[in-house]
């Protein structure tokens, strides 16, 4: 069986949009985003679809502002966490 390029975690694009938004992607180097990245969706469960559009049809109002929720959450976590590990390393 061959697994779909196409096959992905909805989550990340939930994470890249809210990191946008947020305008973190403006503040912090791209290493520092790739453990922002890791971080936040360690905390996440996973939610593996083909087409965002099937979720965007399909996906309850109600269901995906949890899912935001869920991705805002983990990422003020993150943010905490990889402060403190680069204060460590300081």
């Amino acid at each position: 069986m061959k697994l779909h390029d196409d096959v992905h975690n909805y989550y990340e694009k939930i994470m890249l949009d809210l990191l946008i938004k947020r305008g973190l992607s403006a503040q912090y180097s791209d290493e520092i985003m790739a453990d922002f990245c890791c971080t936040i969706l360690n905390q996440l469960p996973a939610r593996y679809i083909r087409y965002d559009v099937d979720m965007a049809f399909y996906l309850p109002q109600h269901e995906r502002i949890q899912m935001e929720q869920r991705v805002n959450i983990a990422i003020d976590v993150s943010i905490s966490q990889v402060a403190k590990k680069r204060k460590s390393v300081e």
